[in-house]
């Protein structure tokens, strides 16, 4: 059951939130809203994946 919302939450971040490797974000100039969403991307797909 879990592992089934993070796979929803990873498909719903990718429609909505901005890809920042695609644009090549250098991390140290990164703002701390865009170091959040990173960071939640991570935590989803890292859950979808476990």
């Amino acid at each position: 059951m879990k592992k089934q919302v993070f796979k929803f939450l990873a498909k719903v971040n990718k429609l909505i939130l901005p890809s920042y490797s695609k644009k090549q974000l250098d991390l140290a100039k990164a703002t701390k809203l865009q170091m959040a969403i990173i960071g939640w991307r991570w935590f989803v797909t890292k859950n979808a994946l476990d």
